[in-house]
């Protein structure tokens, strides 16, 4: 995951950050950087917080599109503003330089990234390698791929109802929504979350 996310820094980085008569040149690579960890390290924060894994999953199983309305999302905001924020500390930008690498770059990478997972003509990557690599492996063994592509059956009918949560429990407990129902566990405790 590191490699890809490495060469759509460096595809990136060349307009945003070394072209750029604002970033001095002794800094290109530190600039650069900056922005990779930034990345992954808010995106990682993002998994470990309490609900953050669903709106994670929901950022990067998602399209993009050309990247641009990537900056609207609150993840991508608040790992912009972070990223803003040390690359003006640390390399001494102003915020106005500091805040077009960032609006420029981490876009970009950020849609090059999503839309590299999703393509299934692209084996670089899939959204079980990045959700490993964001959460440092804590994750190894659960399917995301399948999660997604559940989730994203389940909200055809424009809602995600108890049958849809039971359905998608039962597949990743294995067995199936029946077993799910009659054998207490993961069902037991979904009914009794919503009163059933």
């Amino acid at each position: 995951m590191l490699e890809v996310l490495q060469g759509l820094i460096q595809q990136h980085g060349q307009s945003a950050v070394i072209d750029n008569p604002q970033v001095p040149n002794q800094h290109n690579e530190g600039v650069m950087n900056e922005v990779m960890q930034g990345l992954m390290g808010g995106l990682s924060n993002q998994a470990n917080s309490q609900g953050g894994l669903g709106s994670l999953l929901g950022l990067l199983g998602g399209s993009t599109g050309n990247g641009g309305g990537l900056m609207s999302n609150p993840i991508v905001g608040n790992i912009a503003q972070s990223v803003i924020g040390n690359l003006m500390n640390k390399f001494g930008l102003s915020n106005s330089a500091a805040a077009g690498v960032v609006g420029n770059m981490l876009p970009s990478v950020l849609g090059g990234l999503i839309d590299k997972t999703n393509d299934p003509n692209d084996s670089s990557i899939d959204i079980d390698g990045l959700m490993g690599g964001i959460t440092g492996g804590k994750t190894s063994g659960f399917d995301f791929g399948s999660l997604l592509s559940q989730g994203a059956d389940a909200m055809k009918d424009g809602k995600l109802d108890m049958s849809d949560l039971m359905n998608i429990a039962g597949g990743f407990m294995g067995g199936s929504r029946q077993q799910t129902q009659q054998g207490g566990g993961i069902g037991s405790l979904l009914g009794g979350l919503f009163g059933k």
